[in-house]
C-alpha cells in the first residue's frame, strides 16, 4: 500500500460541487475532515481502450505520489487518494453495477477543503469587474499565484493548465490551484500537451506549434492571468477559438494593456509573454518583480505613445 493511499472505510462523499472535463468533485469528509473528492471516472464512457486507461492510471499514480509531498499555502494539501474501486458510495443517479474484469475503474483524490465560501478566481474577477480590484488586492493576488507556481518549479513541476478558471480564492483573499489534471514532472523534452488540456488564449506560443518547451510555457500563462486580475475581464473575446492559437503563434498576439495599468506591473506582464521563451524571467524572479511594486501610490501610467487608451470600464469581453 502507497503511503497516500487512504482507507476508503473512512470517506464519506456527500453532494456535487462541480462537474469538470476530467471528473466530478464532490464535497466530503474523510476521517472527520472536511475535504473536497473527485472522482475520475475512467473507461466509463465505452470509449477508452484498455490500454488507455491503464495508461491513464500510470499517470494518475504518478501525479498523486509527487502531489502527496507538497506542502504550500497556496497549494491545496492532498490527503490522499484511490487507485479505483467501483464500490465508492457515490450519491449519483444511475450508477452501473456492471461488473469488469480489467481493475475498477473508479478512482479518485481527496483534497482539504477551502472553505469560507471560495469561489474561482475567474467568477471573483467577474464579480468585480464593474468596481475593479484595488491595486493592493492585485498584487496580493498576483503574489500568491506567482509563489505557488514559483513552488512547483523548484520541485521540477510544470502546471501546464494556468488559468482563472482552475483556482480558488477564499474568504481572505487567499488564492489556491484547484486543479492539478493536467501538471508533470519537468523533463529534458515535454511534448505531450495537447490543446484537450489548456485552453488556448492562455497557453505560449510554443505549445501551440507544438515544439519542444519547458516551465517557461507556466510563466506565459502567468503572464496572461495577471492581465485579467488587473483588468477584471478576459483577455481575449473567446480564448478557446482557433483564431486566438493561430494569431498567438503567427503574430505573436498578446492582450491589450490599458494606459491607466502602472507601468510597472506591465513591465512584469510584458516580461511573462515574450515569444521567445528563454527571454521570460523565473517564476521566482516574478516573485522578486512583484514585492518591489509599490502599491501605496499604485504605480506610474503608461506614457501615452505606448498605449491607445484606457478600456477598463468599457463593455466588457466575458460573461
Amino acid at each position: 500500500m502507497e503511503e497516500w493511499e487512504i482507507d476508503l472505510a473512512k470517506l464519506d462523499i456527500r453532494h456535487v460541487i462541480v462537474h469538470g472535463t476530467n471528473g466530478t468533485v464532490y464535497r466530503g469528509a474523510y476521517d472527520g475532515q472536511d475535504v473536497a473528492v473527485k472522482i475520475l471516472a475512467w473507461g466509463e464512457d465505452g470509449i477508452a481502450t484498455a490500454a488507455e486507461t491503464a495508461a491513464l492510471r500510470a499517470s494518475f499514480q504518478q501525479e498523486v505520489a509527487v502531489w502527496h509531498k507538497l506542502d504550500h499555502p497556496n497549494i491545496p494539501k492532498l490527503v490522499g487518494a484511490s487507485m479505483g474501486t467501483s464500490n465508492l458510495k457515490i450519491p449519483v443517479k444511475n450508477t452501473s453495477n456492471d461488473s469488469h474484469n480489467s481493475p475498477p475503474s473508479r478512482a479518485c483524490c481527496v483534497v482539504e477543503f477551502v472553505p469560507g465560501g471560495a469561489e474561482t478566481l475567474k467568477n471573483f474577477l467577474i464579480r468585480n469587474r464593474r468596481g475593479k480590484l484595488a491595486f493592493k488586492v492585485v498584487i496580493q493576488l498576483a503574489l500568491d499565484l506567482s509563489k505557488g507556481l514559483s513552488y512547483l518549479h523548484s520541485k521540477k513541476i510544470l502546471h501546464r493548465d494556468v488559468k482563472t478558471e482552475n483556482m480558488l480564492v477564499d474568504a481572505h483573499r487567499t488564492l489556491k490551484f484547484v486543479d492539478f489534471g493536467v501538471t508533470r514532472i519537468e523533463t529534458r523534452k515535454s511534448r505531450d500537451m495537447t490543446w484537450e488540456t489548456s485552453t488556448p488564449g492562455y497557453m505560449a506560443p510554443e505549445v501551440l506549434d507544438g515544439k519542444p518547451y519547458n516551465r517557461k510555457c507556466d510563466v506565459y500563462s502567468f503572464g496572461i492571468c495577471l492581465w485579467e486580475i488587473y483588468c477584471c475581464d478576459m483577455p481575449y473575446p473567446n480564448p478557446s477559438s482557433t483564431h486566438v492559437s493561430s494569431a498567438a503563434v503567427r503574430q505573436n498576439l498578446q492582450p491589450e494593456i490599458p494606459r491607466c495599468c502602472p507601468s510597472t506591473l506591465a513591465s512584469v506582464m510584458h516580461k511573462c509573454w515574450d515569444a521567445n521563451p528563454d527571454k521570460r524571467p523565473e517564476m521566482k524572479e516574478v516573485v522578486k518583480l512583484l514585492y518591489a511594486i509599490d502599491t501605496s501610490k499604485g504605480g506610474s501610467m503608461i506614457p501615452e505613445d505606448q498605449s491607445t487608451g484606457c478600456f477598463c470600464f468599457s463593455t466588457p469581453r466575458g460573461p
